[in-house]
């Protein structure tokens, strides 16, 4: 065991050491993801479905912060959105320019999370953000997470039915606006997933804030069984199924990822635990203190000694 916190350790210290550096081969692979999905999953503009362009635009968005690169990647949705339905780009202009009056006059630093959504969702596990979010974040992570989901939705959606939609007079302008987003709203398994996520930020949020011992693994059994649950209930009452072996890998392996960063970001030893009472003239406290697990990284040196040293010494008795 002790083996592990010295690599916790040194992976902190490499980390530290080389921020400059990793922080924009995050960002590199990230905007790269982004784009290539969207290319993928829309991809009605030829001109913009092209890897060249993919790794361009991620190289741009490599040192520059997440919110330029929510901006592109909207940009290209209705770019592609435009080559297939006048009318589901305007429906999703008017979301994206809502996002961003409710939501980036707020908290503009978590845009991030409005691309990892939609790249969690594509890969079957988004169960995973609601967990780390509970543990590491707020309340207000709420929003962009259920927007990041309505997102994906949002795209199946026209990924779908773009190539359906009427372009002549059949059908009145009105109709076809009134359909797209009747259409997105009755969505039940969108409206699920994000009654899912925010049940599990919250529940996860609360949990991990309680003075009990183990409370963030408690928070992160609850936060998974909140969204088994979540789903469940969509299940019975509006009828919206989830694959389950899907649904139980994704709960794995957000349960793995979420121990994982407790162990990288809270070791605690709970038989270590001391409670401190003390007064001022307004006050009097009652204090928990419960000391994290550090162990420093042994430092090493070997000195060689080497025959050659001894033979002079040697030569000089005889």
């Amino acid at each position: 065991m002790i083996q592990l916190f010295v690599f916790r350790e040194k992976l902190r210290s490499f980390y530290g050491k080389y921020d400059a550096f990793i922080t924009p081969v995050i960002r590199f692979a990230a905007g790269f993801l982004t784009f290539h999905l969207i290319n993928g999953n829309l991809g009605y503009r030829t001109s913009l479905n092209s890897v060249v362009v993919e790794l361009a635009l991620a190289l741009v968005c490599c040192l520059l912060p997440y919110g330029v690169m929510a901006f592109l990647a909207g940009m290209m949705i209705l770019a592609h959105l435009s080559s297939a339905s006048l009318e589901m780009t305007v429906v999703m202009l008017v979301f994206l320019l809502l996002i961003l009056i409710l939501y980036y006059s707020f908290q503009p630093e978590d845009s991030y999370l409005l691309l990892l959504t939609p790249i969690l969702f594509h890969f079957r596990i988004p169960y995973v953000l609601p967990l780390l979010l509970g543990l590491s974040g707020g309340l207000a992570s709420v929003v962009p997470v259920c927007c990041g989901t309505a997102l994906f939705y949002m795209l199946q959606y026209m990924k779908q039915n773009a190539g359906l939609m009427p372009n002549d007079g059949s059908v009145e302008l009105v109709q076809r606006y009134l359909q797209i987003v009747k259409s997105l709203l009755s969505n039940r398994l969108m409206l699920v997933m994000m009654a899912t996520c925010a049940m599990g930020i919250l529940v996860v949020y609360l949990i991990r804030r309680l003075s009990v011992s183990y409370a963030w693994g408690i928070a992160i059994i609850a936060g998974a069984l909140t969204q088994l649950g979540c789903v469940f209930f969509g299940d019975f009452l509006f009828d919206v199924s989830v694959p389950m072996g899907e649904l139980l890998l994704g709960l794995f392996v957000s349960i793995l990822a979420a121990a994982v960063y407790h162990f990288m970001m809270l070791a605690v030893d709970y038989s270590r635990t001391e409670y401190v009472q003390f007064e001022d003239d307004d006050y009097y406290y009652y204090v928990k203190a419960v000391p994290k697990i550090a162990v420093s990284a042994p430092d090493v040196k070997v000195q060689r000694i080497g025959r050659k040293n001894s033979r002079p010494a040697e030569n000089a008795e005889r």
